[in-house]
């Protein structure tokens, strides 16, 4: 069983293995040919003995015994070997025959073609085996190649533009599995394009919002009326929102980019920064036991801005106090840090606790009540994922009303 997978997993072995089978198959019928032209040959020229009787005029026998054919040329006549009853060896020669025309006149044996006769009916009978081994093997052959074919084709047409493009993953070869590939290397591109194109869209939208406030307000102030504090502090909204709505589309857009710098790895103390980010919004920090030393390998700027959205984040939809619990689980390489950060709010429902981590997703109604760009959970889970941790939404632990945003981080040196 496990050599017929490794043949049907195996391109170059099934490849290897018609090829094979079909010198094996030229080379019997090859052989058996070489063996009936042998035979055919040996008969030619060495034909069996014959009983020869030489008589007199009246009947009486004079010579009688075997008579074998001696090898010669055609045109030399024939010489046969008489081995007689009496023991004695006597020798015939008779000289060619004569060969006369016309139609009541003896006539010679028509021979066979010269191409029928060895070794040329040998040459030919090989040629028709290679022929037809030949055209046994290529239809095996190029149904093996053919998927090649489809696949290059495809990735032709995926260069040239057409990210839908996807090719058939039947089997269970290389091939397949460079389809499989394929597909899912196209499927992550055509994401990657959509999310891009989302984001030039929504992005174009959020930026038109403040910069139309910003605009209206300019032109009151152009009219001659003078600004009220409640006016320069609308303005001064307006541009924070917009400074920091071009600043999280920049950092988006590079850690989008894999092979974009962001900074030096360097080990992060977690409680000196979640302290620092508790103490700037007000939040709870409850540290576990075994984390009063946790430290995480990542970039500072980083980590503290995926800290720095979770916590704004609550403090944007809670009623109540937010809560960070900071905590060590596993052990050894699976060790790693968790934290999270609990509100008091009205929570997500299970069904777009992913969405909301999508770029420019708010939940319904929540970009009117609170504000906000939709853009800090998507940044967060995009921090996690670039040092190799992962970040999402679950219930509150101890059943109340709110939401609880989980951020895992490896505490394992990253390479």
């Amino acid at each position: 069983m496990s050599l017929f997978r490794a043949f049907s997993q195996r391109l170059y072995l099934r490849i290897w293995l018609a090829v094979v089978g079909g010198v094996a198959v030229l080379t019997l019928l090859v052989g058996w040919a070489w063996r009936i032209a042998a035979e055919q040959n040996s008969q030619a020229l060495a034909p069996p003995p014959r009983e020869i009787v030489l008589r007199d005029a009246a009947g009486q026998p004079l010579l009688a015994g075997q008579a074998t054919r001696l090898p010669g040329p055609p045109d030399e006549g024939i010489a046969m070997r008489i081995e007689g009853l009496d023991g004695n060896t006597y020798h015939l020669q008779m000289s060619p025959r004569q060969e006369r025309g016309g139609p009541g006149g003896p006539h010679r044996s028509p021979e066979a073609a010269f191409w029928l006769r060895p070794p040329f009916g040998f040459l030919w009978m090989l040629g028709l085996v290679s022929l037809a081994v030949v055209v046994g093997v290529f239809p095996i052959i190029r149904r093996l190649l053919q998927r090649l074919e489809t696949l290059q084709r495809s990735v032709q047409r995926f260069g040239e533009g057409d990210l839908s493009v996807r090719v058939p993953e039947g089997g269970q070869d290389e091939v397949a599995d460079l389809a499989r590939q394929f597909n899912a290397a196209a499927a992550r591109i055509e994401a990657l394009m959509d999310a891009h194109k989302s984001l030039l869209a929504n992005a174009s939208h959020e930026l038109r919002s403040p910069l139309t406030r910003i605009r209206m307000g300019l032109e009151l102030m152009g009219a001659g009326s003078a600004p009220s504090p409640a006016f320069r502090q609308e303005i001064e909204r307006n541009i924070a929102e917009l400074d920091q709505l071009i600043d999280e589309i920049l950092l988006a857009s590079r850690l989008d980019a894999r092979e974009a710098d962001m900074g030096t790895l360097e080990a992060i103390d977690l409680v000196g920064l979640a302290a620092e980010e508790c103490a700037r919004v007000g939040a709870e920090l409850d540290i576990a036991p075994d984390a009063v030393a946790l430290e995480a390998q990542g970039v500072a700027k980083l980590l503290r801005r995926a800290v720095r959205n979770l916590l704004e984040n609550a403090r944007r939809y809670s009623q109540g106090a937010i809560e960070l619990q900071l905590a060590r689980e596993g052990q050894g390489p699976d060790a790693r840090a968790v934290l999270r950060v609990c509100d008091h709010g009205p929570g997500v429902p299970p069904a777009q606790r992913e969405r909301i981590f999508e770029p420019f997703y708010r939940l319904p109604g929540a970009s009117e009540r609170e504000g906000g760009v939709g853009l800090g959970l998507a940044l967060v889970r995009t921090i996690a994922q670039r040092h190799g941790g992962s970040a999402h939404c679950a219930d509150r632990p101890d059943g109340q009303p709110g939401a609880c945003f989980v951020l895992a981080l490896p505490l394992a040196l990253l390479k």
